[in-house]
């Protein structure tokens, strides 16, 4: 079989014209065969393709509607977002303002109460030392009295003998008697 192929092939020949064959020459045949393809791929296959692209294109529509909802929904979040921290950001000011305003009136309340309680050490300190001067005073005051009652009674002992002691019980007894009667 092999020698057949080889012979016909290598003498050329070829079958006649009303015959099925092979047409081995390219520039003629190319031409017409793409045509045959092309025309069979439009006709059967316009449906399909425009069908392929009408899905295609609906996808993409479909696609970009779901895109700005999102967008839209992202766009409102946003804001809901940028409220919130609007709204917390004045809290925190407030918060802040407040802090600060109770931190000062705290401070002041200590300060005052610093100086209230100054004043009164300082009163107390003050009652303190005249408490302590008057006890000084009373004590040296004392002290005075007894040399002074010390110092008569020496005198008194000194200069007064029997006789002159007799003479004063009894003028005053004397008194007393007389003051007894005017009553």
């Amino acid at each position: 079989m092999k020698n057949i192929t080889d012979s016909f092939l290598s003498l050329g020949y070829w079958p006649s014209a009303g015959s099925f064959g092979f047409n081995t020459d390219i520039l003629a045949t190319n031409p017409i065969n793409l045509s045959v393809v092309i025309g069979v791929l439009i006709f059967f296959g316009k449906g399909v393709l425009s069908d392929l692209l009408d899905n295609r294109k609906q996808r993409i529509l479909r696609t970009i509607r779901n895109s700005e909802e999102l967008r839209e929904g992202a766009i409102e979040q946003l804001e809901k977002a940028r409220d919130r921290l609007r709204k917390v950001e004045m809290e925190a000011d407030r918060f802040r303002v407040n802090g600060y305003s109770e931190i000062e009136r705290e401070k002041l309340n200590l300060i005052n109460s610093i100086y209230t309680t100054l004043e009164q050490l300082e009163n107390y300190k003050n009652e303190t030392i005249r408490f302590e001067q008057q006890r000084v005073i009373n004590q040296v005051r004392q002290r005075v009295f007894q040399q002074a009652l010390q110092g008569a009674l020496g005198t008194l002992n000194s200069c007064l003998n029997n006789e002159l002691h007799l003479r004063t019980i009894s003028a005053n007894i004397g008194m007393f008697w007389t003051m007894k009667e005017i009553k």
